[in-house]
């Protein structure tokens, strides 16, 4: 049995807000196009809409859900989009009724099998589950790049908590009891000036986990390091983040 819902973000919900990446818009376009319809999306686990708006350019309606009230209150509104706060297993959606389920960077933190039975019920028949994740980012730069692994692997390690075995092995040791579909390769990319990569370094649940332990922020040491290796803050460079895609088929 999974223990009680917790909150890893409420601590970084400004920076998870405004600095999170965002998916490539060939995905949601691509489950479009499989999907048996184009009524109902519903984007479970949304945080603050990462991937809810761009669901809202293909789907007539979205509804997003997440269990923390901090992540929703930071979501931006939009007329075909309504927001709930609800636990993934217990969505409060009607029986039948969505073409396509969407998790975003999520699935791991989920109880799979009461998950995978909701999403059952949910679905419309050859509804689409489409779960996605993305692993540590590269940035342009060598030695910028080499700085910030040492972050991620050396100074935040214990930090992380141990769900995120499955974000580094693409959810590929997780169960997924649908049709799988075979999906083509996507990747996030973006072209981020020094301040915006520190921010999205700040929204990690374990840049979090390391404040409340030791009352002090560990992305200020790294900024120190990467200034004079990054030269004029304000140049942009290009990250990237592999995308790792999980899509089956509603099907008895």
């Amino acid at each position: 049995m999974h223990s009680p819902f917790t909150d890893h973000f409420a601590p970084v919900t400004t920076h998870y807000a405004r600095f999170r990446p965002t998916y490539p818009e060939a995905l949601f376009a691509w489950l479009a196009t499989i999907a048996p319809a184009r009524e109902l999306a519903w984007d479970c686990a949304a945080g603050s809409g990462q991937a809810t708006l761009d669901l809202a350019r293909h789907f007539a309606r979205v509804i997003a859900t997440d269990a923390s009230r901090a992540q929703i209150d930071a979501a931006p509104p939009h007329p075909n989009i309504e927001y709930r706060v609800a636990p993934a297993e217990a969505s409060s959606l009607s029986e039948a009724t969505a073409d396509v389920i969407t998790v975003a960077q999520a699935l791991h933190w989920f109880d799979l099998d009461r998950f995978y039975g909701e999403a059952r019920r949910v679905l419309k028949p050859d509804g689409i589950l489409a779960a996605w994740t993305y692993g540590v980012q590269t940035v342009d730069g060598a030695c910028v790049d080499a700085c910030v692994q040492t972050f991620y692997r050396e100074t935040m390690g214990r930090y992380w908590p141990p769900e995120r075995r499955h974000v580094e092995s693409g959810y590929r040791t997780l169960p997924f009891p649908f049709h799988e579909i075979p999906a083509p390769e996507f990747r996030m990319t973006a072209n981020w000036i020094l301040p915006e990569l520190l921010g999205y370094l700040r929204s990690w649940s374990a840049t979090g986990r390391y404040r409340a332990e030791h009352g002090t922020d560990p992305v200020d040491g790294l900024a120190t390091e990467l200034a004079p290796l990054w030269g004029d803050p304000s140049t942009r460079r290009q990250v990237i983040w592999p995308l790792s895609l999980r899509v089956g088929w509603n099907r008895g």
